[in-house]
Parts: C-alpha cells; structure tokens; sequence
C-alpha cells in the first residue's frame, strides 16, 4: 500500500478534505502502517486496530488540540498519533529517544496528560470540564474509555461525580467484546438508539411532565409511563446502568462504521448533559491473527506481518516471570491450599497454564489492584492458606493504602509476587518498578527480597511462606538462568557472599549481581580485588554479615535497578550511620530522581551510567584507595 493519504496528514484538520470513501481508504492505510511498525518494534497491537475508525471520526468531527481527547490508559493511542504530526516519527515508536507508546504531552499538543495506568480518563475529564467551565471556556471534553476501564474502581468512583448538567462532555465507551456482553439482534439497535437517543430522553420528560398535570391520576399516569421506558430499556440496553450516573446513553453503534459515528458526534456537540456513546469494535481488526486471538496479540513481540507468527527470540534463556510461572504451578499441584490472584495481569506474569488447570485457586480480578491485594489480605486470614499476590510492581503504588491497612496491619502472611521490578524497557516512564522499595520498607513487618536467578527465585517462592510475613518478591521482566539443583530453604534476612576481595566491597541486589561481577574483572586491571555481595534480602538487611563487611573494607558501592531515593542504597547508609562506621566511604549507583523515558533495558542502563564500563570508571574516581587502618564498630 503506498499510504498516499496518510502522506497527506501532519494534523487533525487535514482529514476534512477526505471524503467519506477516501476515510475509509485511510483507515486500512492506518492499520497497515500500524502492523509494519509493530512487527519490528513490537508493542500495543489489537487495541489500536480496533480503535481506526473511532478515531477518525472523532478528529473528523471535534478539532482536536481545543477539543480534548482524553484516551484511558493510552495504550490505544496509535492512530490518534498517526492524525496528530507524529506519522514521520512513528518508526521510531517506543525505541530509545523515539516517541512514546502512550500519549506524552512533551510530544504533541493533541496530548493532554501522560498516562499509562487504566482507569483515570474519566477523573480527568471531569477535572478539564471543571476547569474549562470556571475558566469559561467552552470546548468539549470527551474521555475514551475501553470497557475494561469499568472494572477500576477509579471509573466508578468519576461516575459518581458527574454532574447532571455537564454540558458538551461526550464519553466514548469503546466496547471491544471483551468485557461486556454482545448485543443481540437487529431490535436492539434500533430500540436503544430510540428509547436512549438525548432528543428522545427530553421527550419523554415532558410527556412525564404533561402527564403529571392531568387532574386526578396524572401523578400515577406519569409514574407508570416512566416504569414502561425503563422496563424496555432493560430487556435491550444498558442504558439504566449510565442513566443512574446522569449519562444519557447512546448506543449500542458499530466502531467501524466511520459516517454513522461522524452523524452521531455532529448531532451531540450542543448537548447540554453528558453522554455516553457506546462503540462496539472488533479488537485486533485487519489482521487475521489478532482478530482471532486479542489477548495474545494485545502486547506483542516483533512478527512476521505475513503469517502474524512471532518471531522467536535471539536466546535460549528463560526469564524471571517464566520460572515463576512454571514453578508457581508445581507449588499449585503439590499445595492445594496454595491460592494466586492478579488485577488482569495473567499472560504478562505466565499465569494462564496455572488459571486454567486451577481456576478455582488463580482468580483473576480485573484491572482492580486495591480489590487484589484487600481480597488477598481477606484470604490469607486465620493463616492457613497460602496466598500469593501476582502484581506488576508500578501497579502495586495504586493499591498502597490497601497493603498498608488489610495486609500489613493484619501481619497478613500474603506473598506478593512482583513482576517488571526496574525499568520496563519500551514502555517507559509510567511501567517503571523503581519505587516499591520506597514504601514496601516503610511498612513494619514487610520482607522485601530479590532473587538474582531463577534459581533462586524458586527457592524464595519456596521458602516465603516459613517466615509467616507479609513478603516482597521482586524481580524483572529479563532473561536469566535456571538451575535444576535440588532447592534448599532461604533463612529469613541472610544474604551471600558471591566473590572475595579486599580493596572495595560491592553490594548489588538481584539481577544486578551479575553486572557487580562484572565490575570486580575490570577492577583486576587495575590491580584491585572486589568483594561481591548479594544482599538478597533489604528487609531485614543481613546485620551480621554487613558488620564484618564494614569491618574489614573501607570503600563500599551498592548497585541496584530502583530509585535511589528509599532505594537498597539509603537503606544501607542509614545500616552505616546508625553502627558509626564514620571511616568508612559508600558510593551509590542507581536511578537518580528522575523519570526514565522508555528505551531498550540495555540504553537505558548505559544512559543512567549503570553499565559495568561507566561503573567501573565512577568508582576509580571516587575512590583514592589508600591503605588506611580499619577499625570495627557494635551494633547499635
């Protein structure tokens, strides 16, 4: 396809030369240019075909950066950054210094909030129509929704603050066929578009109005007629569901019919109440592959735009959520007190062979963190059950309150498994797990522990549930190795010694241990030894071993792949400060306070300096590596 209309767009108004032929042209123009992207750089695939059409209505009807467009979760933003000066660059999507997978608003105007997490296009909406309505203004408001947005509590909570009178704010609830059920039949589209259309509603107030007034019976009269609307309202739509909310509804519309979309939003622009459109579209439309399987071809890896197959990978090895999928199943099959749950994160953390052999015992939820983690501290009650939590760790933050008050404060024994610890790579700012460590350690009680391999993360899996404590298993979304030695038990807060030297001590955490090693064979070269530590545990810290670490090497680095601030590495120079170890020097790597943009896990760590190179000089100029004398110091 030669894309000569697509060629034609640097923004939003450009779509009103096209004629409706011509739109549709452009939408299959869109979604060719979409699979040739994805294909090499992988990436958010069958929402954002299914979401073509909508979006050219929109931005053919509303005159977008004015008009707001407000996408939940902004994984489905793809062809809104085709329509919005972004088509040059978009080969560059989610590579290093390329643009991002979400919406930005450092990118384009037409972006009003960066936002990666589901559930708050709804609460922002309402915030931008508050303030265009204090500040006068009078442009239009208009959040997309996908239908999985309806499970967050969030969604619900901005549902319950509509006010009834919002004027020109139309919310597009786009209904891919995954979360709520189909339509059926012909007379449903033609009974909710006339019992639900806005005109209709205001027709039916005054006949209520009129019949109240009739002298006698009119309240009655008025009373029953409402009951017939809202009798054949429920036998066809969902309309009462948003009509209790203040939302008039309208729908259920065919998403790919581009001139009944466009008729729609041009009739609604003056409305004087807020909206809900109800958009049905076919996830992963245009590409047989993904139309047939939208949840495997949600996220994808690169792929061949032919066949849809994906590529295999360039290693052997097998990753951190792998392992703990593969091996959280063999626990299921040898515990059967041993129950999981996860907030829609099943394929992302291989759950989906333990969620269909036990659905009984892997649950789950939805985009509902707070409800995961609340439901995991109600499970794990009376403590005879053994309850894991499988949560991305930048999804944990949502659910804080809920960890603190009905896990920790209950001394709930839950296993809180958290996947994508460190930098998520492609998906950038919003899907870093660089935080956790902050407010996991606040929390009495918490262990929080990092496996450098699979290995041992098998055997914290195994061992967590000995400690009776809330527990923190943290590990990356990266390639790592697996033994098949026989599994040994973890003792709670012992760390190990992976390398001995005497010159500089190196305390790296998980995955970073092998970047530590590599650091020591530099450091040969110039004619230094490292010691090498693995922490395994930040809390509790490994007292005993870190005294005589101090007491015996005046120069100390910690490595870790988390926010320096609350990371493992103030939480060790607090260790040093409170044993009055005041000779001896510690030098921190990790993230500084910043946002980290998205970008292959390899750029990232050397633009952050955390590459074994940029190490290794670092601590070469930090440290004068004098001979001094060594004196120890108690416990405190």
């Amino acid at each position: 396809m030669s894309h000569s209309l697509l060629s034609q767009i640097s923004a939003p108004e450009d779509l009103q030369k096209f004629s409706l032929e011509e739109l549709n042209e452009l939408a299959e123009e869109i979604r060719t240019t979409i699979i040739d992207t994805l294909s090499v750089n992988g990436g958010h695939l069958a929402s954002n075909l299914g979401i073509v059409e909508a979006t050219l209505a929109l931005h053919r009807t509303f005159s977008s950066p004015v008009d707001k467009l407000i996408f939940d979760v902004s994984h489905q933003c793809y062809p809104h950054k085709l329509l919005s000066g972004r088509r040059e660059r978009f080969s560059t999507l989610r590579r290093f210094k390329g643009i991002s997978g979400f919406t930005h608003p450092l990118e384009s105007v037409h972006d009003h909030f960066h936002a990666g997490h589901a559930g708050t296009a709804l609460s922002l909406a309402l915030g931008l129509a508050k303030n265009r309505d204090l500040s006068q203004r009078d442009e239009h408001i208009i959040p997309i929704l996908g239908d999985a947005s309806l499970t967050c509590g969030l969604t619900l909570e901005a549902l319950n603050n509509i006010p009834k009178q919002l004027r020109r704010f139309i919310v597009i609830l786009n209904d891919n066929k995954m979360s709520i059920s189909k339509s059926v039949g012909a007379i449903t589209h033609i009974l909710s578009r006339f019992f639900n259309n806005p005109r209709s509603n205001r027709i039916y107030l005054e006949i209520e109005s009129f019949l109240a007034k009739v002298p006698g019976c009119g309240e009655t009269l008025a009373k029953q007629g409402h009951k017939l609307k809202e009798s054949l309202k429920n036998l066809v739509s969902a309309a009462p569901f948003f009509e209790q909310f203040g939302l008039a509804y309208v729908g259920p519309i065919d998403g790919h019919d581009i001139k009944k979309m466009i008729d729609l939003f041009e009739s609604l622009k003056e409305c004087s109440h807020p909206v809900v459109v109800h958009l049905v579209t076919e996830k992963g439309r245009g590409m047989g592959a993904a139309s047939q399987n939208p949840i495997s071809y949600h996220g994808v890896k690169p792929f061949d735009k032919i066949t849809g197959q994906f590529l295999a990978s360039s290693g052997k090895a097998t990753t951190f959520p792998k392992v703990f999928g593969k091996h959280l199943l063999a626990m299921a099959e040898n515990d059967p007190s041993l129950v999981t749950v996860t907030p829609a994160m099943a394929a992302g953390s291989c759950l989906e062979e333990l969620l269909q052999k036990f659905p009984e015992r892997c649950l789950d939820v939805g985009i509902a963190e707070g409800h995961a983690v609340t439901l995991c501290g109600g499970m794990a009650y009376g403590k005879k059950m053994k309850i894991v939590c499988s949560i991305y760790a930048t999804f944990l933050q949502r659910a804080f309150d809920n960890l603190f008050h009905d896990v920790c404060l209950q001394e709930a024994p839950v296993l809180f498994a958290l996947d994508r610890a460190g930098l998520a790579g492609a998906d950038g700012t919003t899907h870093n797990g660089i935080y956790d460590i902050s407010f996991l350690n606040a929390m009495p009680n918490m262990v929080i522990c990092q496996p450098r391999d699979g290995q041992l993360l098998k055997e914290l899996l195994e061992s967590a549930f000995l400690w009776n404590r809330p527990t923190a298993v943290r590990y990356p979304n990266l390639p790592t190795n697996e033994s098949f030695k026989p599994l040994q038990k973890r003792e709670l807060g012992v760390g190990e010694v992976l390398a001995q030297g005497e010159d500089i001590a190196l305390i790296a955490l998980g995955h970073m241990c092998s970047l530590a090693l590599e650091v020591r064979e530099q450091l040969l070269n110039h004619g230094l030894t490292a010691t090498v530590i693995d922490p395994i545990f930040v809390k509790p810290l490994d007292s005993d071993l870190f005294l005589k670490t101090l007491s015996t090497h005046r120069f100390v680095a910690t490595i870790e792949e988390h926010s320096l601030n609350g990371g493992l590495g103030m939480i060790f120079n607090s260790f040093v400060a409170r044993n009055q170890f005041n000779s001896v020097e510690v030098l921190n790597f990790g993230i500084p306070d910043t946002f980290v943009a998205h970008g292959s896990h390899k750029e990232l760590l050397q633009e952050l300096s955390l590459d074994s190179a940029s190490l290794t000089k670092q601590i070469l100029r930090h440290f004068s590596f004098k001979p001094a004398p060594l004196f120890s110091a108690g416990k405190v």
